[in-house]
């Protein structure tokens, strides 16, 4: 069993992401979630920071994390440190008393610390139960509230894996070719791991704008295509994809309703759609998407669809089971859908 430290603040986001690179993904507290195993890819993640092998959890207090390191076996050698964590700052907690009181536990038993270079780190994770993180659709807080709903939770476990999270060379506005309306590059790569990006795999965005997903696929491994009807938008991808990427792509230019790919040719697609007040054929939006969905589904038996509503409508009626539906909120006047299809 392993605890997971999500990312941002939408757990059930976080949780479908992880997910793909991990079994079992059940949230359990704000910012915190438990899978049975770790797959390949998980350290690609984008909304997750870290995994812990688990020692087990308790009541968000540094007494019962204490009696909890007492009690439990500890089957390793070598140098330790204590890593305690307030999640989101949702518990109050003082995580420097945490980490003496559990760093004591340990050199009792004989471990030395080094807080360099340890063999093993001890994640004391700190968390409330309450977060409006958890929240889910219709007020389903998708958590696991058998304990004490009201009380917060530590859960324990030594450090196992983490994700490289470092987008900073990619942000749009760094690139060569930029246009405002950009993709972050942390939301590009959980929509494309999302959408089945792996290495080995081929991952299509038909409407590949200035290239952020394209970016993102490329980087865990996967062979990005695209698409796009303006090669205004293809020639800055093409610029893009060159000056940051190494693996292998591939551009054209082409009418998402008419995607120039054989039937189930690629493994994933995901594209964000036209935005209404943004976009030049308005009139004819959703016959655009529904048509682009149809496409999508003739050549990728999973996808991921965004924008700026939800086309989980359109996406059945193209013949898609919508797996799951998110909102997220990128400033006051956006809310990006992100709709996750089968």
């Amino acid at each position: 069993m392993y605890v997971l430290e999500l990312a941002g603040q939408d757990d059930r986001f976080a949780a479908a992401e992880a997910a793909t690179a991990a079994s079992d993904v059940t949230p359990i507290a704000a910012g915190l979630a438990t899978a049975r195993g770790l797959d390949d890819g998980f350290e690609t993640l984008s909304f997750t920071h870290r995994a812990a092998e688990a020692i087990g959890r308790t009541d968000a207090s540094v007494e019962s994390a204490v009696a909890l390191l007492e009690a439990a076996t500890v089957d390793r050698s070598g140098t330790v440190a204590v890593r305690a964590r307030d999640v989101r700052s949702t518990t109050g907690i003082d995580t420097q008393a945490a980490e003496r009181a559990l760093g004591d536990v340990l050199v009792e038993r004989g471990f030395a610390v080094d807080l360099d270079d340890p063999d093993h780190v001890l994640q004391a994770l700190f968390a409330g139960r309450d977060g409006a993180s958890a929240v889910g659709p219709d007020g389903d807080p998708g958590i696991d509230r058998s304990a004490d709903p009201d009380a917060g939770v530590c859960a324990l476990g030594w450090l196992a894996a983490e994700t490289d999270r470092d987008f900073a060379d990619r942000q749009p506005t760094d690139r060569p070719f930029f246009q405002p309306g950009s993709m972050d590059p942390a939301l590009a790569r959980a929509l494309v791991n999302l959408a089945g990006g792996e290495p080995g795999a081929t991952v299509l965005d038909p409407m590949c704008g200035t290239g952020g997903l394209l970016l993102e696929a490329g980087r865990v491994g996967a062979t990005p295509i695209g698409g796009d009807v303006q090669a205004k938008m293809v020639r800055g991808t093409r610029e893009n994809l060159r000056a940051l990427l190494a693996g292998p792509w591939h551009l054209y230019r082409g009418d998402a309703r008419r995607i120039p790919l054989a039937d189930d040719s690629v493994d994933g697609v995901v594209f964000d759609a036209p935005y209404g007040r943004q976009s030049r054929i308005e009139g004819d939006l959703e016959g655009l998407v529904a048509d682009a969905l149809t496409e999508a589904r003739r050549v990728a038996d999973r996808g991921v669809v965004v924008g700026d509503r939800s086309w989980a409508a359109a996406a059945e009626a193209a013949g898609w089971t919508v797996e799951a539906t998110f909102a997220r909120r990128v400033h006051r006047s956006l809310v990006r859908h992100v709709v996750m299809l089968r």
